[in-house]
């Protein structure tokens, strides 16, 4: 199949304002044409785009990245879409079985949904501003997979290997059937990674299976992923209080802070149970008295108040490379810092003050509106108990104790072990195919991080201190965009989606499932003009990563974090739109109000049908 590959040179920016008036005729005139017909100016032949509509296509999982994407595919008129997922439900790390009691999402009713089906409202919204919970994702996840992909998905078949097909042709899967242990390999001519970051448990070596069982720990040990089919046992094992005394029986330890470990927390508090939690500090968080407005919640706001490694806009230039801008910027940070402890009543002295920079994290924990049954309203109260800041290094000799980095041990009839994922890509592929690919992180040259282009972003001055030291290399993605491989870019047979780390994970999944499509279709995407140009963008995005978010991509799993655009969101989405020559920034709004403009799903609603009218008038 013949490719045209466009310049690496940004271009103009395109948004509806910017369309001349003939333009647009064109564009909308074409907007309502239905079938897909190419004119005889484009660089594809009707034979080429019939076999490009009919590849075989597999997409390896089943949670929300993956259903958008073979929805989207599909909607494009590929028909070999097969989805293959080891779960025995749709949604991944939203499938039912998954979903454990009083699992909450920093997200709000609005978000985390898809614009081709509405999603209910989630209960007691009123009192919880919208804050959507786990039953209400897995009860979304099988609607759309109802309505839109029945016979699509293969459940309970565990992909064990991915790898090139012969002569470099296409790809082989190869799986296992979990109900009757058959392996098969199947042969697909493109793929979708959409594995996620939240299937393989990571465990610490000195809490693994072994220290338990040299301890003589005669305890409960468990990864928090393992809560929900684990909860009889627990509650069998640590009492609630009885009416006549004031505590239960037994305690449950809680080795981590992250939002799973605080929602596991705050259910067995609420349960009467005795729960302590292991953490150096806490990710930071927000909270208020009363639901956010959209205008600030779903707007443009934070993404401006955020620095980005590029800026598009002169507010954003005045905020980040002058010092009057920094300073308003650092006011308005450490004033929503303070507002979630005020929020909570937090004392000074709290432990709950022991928490991460807002500013310089990208992992944030969205509370809501203050509630005395959330964590922090449970952990304010005293009723669960606070050991920061310490690390769990052990178990103790008395076989029901854990021990702690500052020489305490801290009794435990359960162990949670709330300590994280490895990237679901460590096992998918052997060493060979992985380097191939180029799909694994790689070393960043420190010249990178001291020749850069941010050097003017006073709001990037006095970073926090790394824990690296001068001159050490970091890991660096070695994917483009958060979506392709570099190596692997001119390809056009390997995506991913679900590795772009963001704050409203619904939008940026079906921004990239109409993105991974045109780049299957061989549509004119905006693209790098060789590998090495690719490998040069997601170096410069790992250079802005560590400047921005100091140690963290690191720190996080390869397979959530391909890019991290966790404030900055609605200006990545925009140069995805952008790659595809469609209008961006579509929101909308004139120079004084455009940042509280509602970022709304019905936005890119209609992105196939523009995508086909630019396609048809040989634009793409």
């Amino acid at each position: 199949m013949k490719q045209t590959i466009l310049s690496g040179k940004r271009p103009t920016k395109i948004t509806m304002n910017s369309i001349s008036s003939s333009d647009l005729g064109i564009y909308m005139n074409y907007i309502s044409v239905s079938p897909i017909s190419l004119p005889s100016s484009t660089t594809q032949s009707l034979e080429d785009q019939a076999q490009v509509m009919t590849a075989t296509i597999g997409i390896i999982g089943s949670g929300p990245a993956a259903l958008i994407t073979a929805h989207t595919l599909i909607k494009d008129g590929f028909t070999n879409v097969r989805l293959i997922t080891r779960d025995k439900r749709p949604g991944g790390i939203w499938a039912r079985e998954r979903v454990y009691p009083g699992l909450s999402l920093n997200n709000v009713y609005g978000e985390l949904r898809f614009s081709s089906l509405e999603m209910k409202p989630p209960p007691n919204s009123s009192k919880t501003g919208g804050r959507l919970t786990g039953e209400v994702m897995s009860e979304y996840m099988e609607s759309f997979a109802e309505n839109f992909l029945q016979g699509r998905i293969t459940y309970s078949t565990e992909v064990m290997k991915v790898r090139r097909g012969e002569n470099s042709d296409g790809w082989i899967i190869q799986t296992k059937d979990l109900t009757t242990s058959t392996v098969t390999e199947t042969h697909y001519s493109k793929i979708v990674l959409c594995t996620g970051g939240c299937s393989n448990p990571h465990i610490p070596a000195s809490l693994s299976p072994r220290p338990v069982e040299a301890s003589g720990f005669r305890g409960l040990v468990l990864h928090s992923s393992q809560f929900n089919q684990e909860l009889p046992r627990i509650l069998s094992a640590v009492k609630a209080a009885s009416s006549g005394s004031d505590k239960g029986s037994g305690r449950v330890v809680i080795i981590g802070c992250g939002k799973s470990a605080q929602d596991i927390a705050a259910h067995l508090a609420n349960q009467g149970r005795n729960v302590s939690i292991v953490y150096e500090r806490l990710e930071p968080y927000l909270a208020s008295n009363r639901p956010r407005p959209a205008f600030l919640r779903k707007s443009r706001v934070f993404s401006t108040l955020s620095p980005y490694n590029t800026l598009h806009s002169r507010l954003e230039r005045f905020f980040h490379t002058t010092w009057l801008g920094s300073l308003l910027i650092c006011c308005v940070f450490k004033f929503i810092s303070q507002s979630g402890f005020q929020a909570y009543n937090i004392s000074p002295k709290s432990p709950l003050r022991n928490v991460e920079s807002l500013f310089w994290q990208p992992r944030v924990n969205d509370s809501g509106v203050a509630r005395p049954t959330s964590f922090y309203g449970l952990a304010a109260a005293g009723k669960i108990h606070l050991c920061t800041p310490a690390r769990a290094t052990g178990y103790g000799d008395d076989g029901h104790s854990i021990r702690l980095n500052n020489g305490q041990e801290i009794a435990a009839d359960v162990v949670i072990l709330a300590t994280g994922y490895r990237s679901s890509w460590e096992y998918l592929f052997d060493d060979q195919t992985a380097e191939d690919l180029g799909i694994k992180r790689r070393l960043l040259p420190p010249s990178l991080l001291t020749e850069n282009e941010w050097k003017t972003y006073y709001t990037l001055e006095s970073p926090p201190t790394s824990h690296l030291k001068s001159g050490t290399p970091i890991a660096a993605s070695s994917i483009y965009r958060g979506i392709v491989p570099a190596k692997n870019v001119h390809r056009r047979d390997f995506a991913i989606n679900g590795a772009i780390f963001t704050g409203n994970a619904g939008y940026a999944f079906e921004v990239v499932s109409h993105w991974i499509s045109s780049y299957f279709l061989g549509d004119k995407l905006r693209l790098p003009p060789t590998p090495e140009a690719a490998l040069g963008e997601a170096d410069r995005h790992s250079a802005w990563c560590e400047r921005r978010f100091p140690g963290v991509l690191g720190k996080m799993n390869e397979s959530i974090s391909a890019a991290i655009h966790i404030w900055s969101w609605p200006q990545a989405m925009d140069e995805l739109l952008e790659d595809m020559h469609l209008p961006s920034a579509r929101s909308g709004g004139r120079w004084y109000n455009w940042i509280l403009q509602v970022i709304d799903l019905k936005e890119i609603m209609n992105l196939t049908e523009e995508r086909r009218a630019l396609r048809e008038a040989g634009r793409l």
